[in-house]
């Protein structure tokens, strides 16, 4: 009930034809392939009808003041205004996103770059998981190094969770944007509400097929918001090298999708850094708009989300591909 309510007239149509494209009974929607659950991600489903395409916009909103670096969550809709390639436009719907379900797959790196740090990785990710899932959020879990690989498919189990966590050994190379990729493409992009990646890698990509752009892409399509942490950094904690181009990449997928990089530089950091994703997640807006632009041809949209206070910052995603299909 509560993603629906935050649908428009055209929303809710588009959804109930969803729904009548159901599978029958006893067919989990969510895992068309219970043999698969566990192991590799199943095949590409981009070419299949898994989303409710709508005219509604959603982009989800984190607020901080800058002084304080506290979250903001007693904004109301006025205080809100949207653009889009320039162009103000209006909010058709708004909430406070504090309880709306989350949807979370979080992508560990256990290439053998990370394996002096792989114990704190797991033992950080379990405590993320414990403290920021409720009862009505689910979460994924993948390993990348040189292959992607589904370790935990959705559940809101968290003991469930913490036992494949510690099932992963560190090995080979670091297939960052493959791991995107599929995890937006095969899994998330069927899905609906808020839905975040977190990434915790050192963001050097040795092994991919795929590229930085098509990852971000992806990450844009299925409305994901990305969170990083990066593990390059701080003494032993650091992998020696230079880091600046990981870096680089970990916050440009991070800052336009609407989310946030980290850089702890102690490994007893990275609890802190999950914290602030956890209390991030848990302080977002939810802004619903119908473009005023009509066009359907595939192009990239400029978001650009502004306050009055000067000082607050804002978090959302910069953009989304309009559909494509002509008029």
């Amino acid at each position: 009930m509560l993603i629906i309510s935050c649908f428009g007239p055209a929303a809710l149509f588009s959804l109930l034809l969803l729904l009548q494209q159901s599978p029958p009974p006893g067919q989990d929607p969510a895992r068309p392939s219970q043999q698969k659950a566990v192991g590799q991600l199943p095949a590409s489903i981009s070419d299949q009808t898994y989303r409710v395409n709508v005219d509604l916009i959603n982009v989800f909103c984190s607020a901080w003041n800058k002084d304080s670096k506290s979250f903001v969550t007693h904004l109301a809709q006025g205080d809100f205004f949207v653009y889009e390639d320039g162009v103000r436009q209006e909010i058709r719907n708004f909430a406070r996103e504090a309880s709306l379900p989350l949807t979370i797959a979080l992508l560990v790196d256990t290439s053998q770059s990370v394996a002096p740090k792989l114990k704190f990785e797991q033992e950080a990710a379990t405590n993320f998981f414990y403290a920021v899932l409720k009862q009505n959020d689910r979460a994924m879990l993948v390993q990348f190094d040189s292959s992607v690989n589904l370790v935990q498919d959705f559940t809101n189990e968290v003991n469930k969770l913490a036992k494949q966590i510690r099932t992963m050994r560190a090995a080979g190379n670091t297939a960052l944007f493959d791991a995107i990729v599929k995890t937006c493409d095969e899994k998330l992009i069927r899905e609906t509400g808020r839905k975040t990646i977190v990434i915790l890698s050192d963001g050097e990509d040795s092994a991919s097929n795929e590229t930085l752009e098509r990852a971000r892409e992806m990450a844009i399509n299925a409305e994901a918001t990305i969170f990083s942490i990066s593990i390059s950094r701080g003494g032993f904690f650091g992998t020696g090298g230079d880091t600046r181009q990981g870096d680089r990449v970990l916050k440009q997928l991070a800052e336009e999708t609407g989310g946030k990089a980290l850089f702890p530089f102690q490994v007893e950091e990275l609890d802190a850094a999950f914290r602030e994703i956890s209390q991030e997640l848990r302080s977002q807006y939810n802004l619903g708009y119908i473009s005023s632009n009509p066009r359907r041809d595939g192009g990239y949209r400029k978001i650009e989300i502004r306050v009055p206070d000067k000082d607050l910052k804002l978090n959302y995603r910069k953009g989304y591909f309009a559909p494509a299909g002509g008029q």
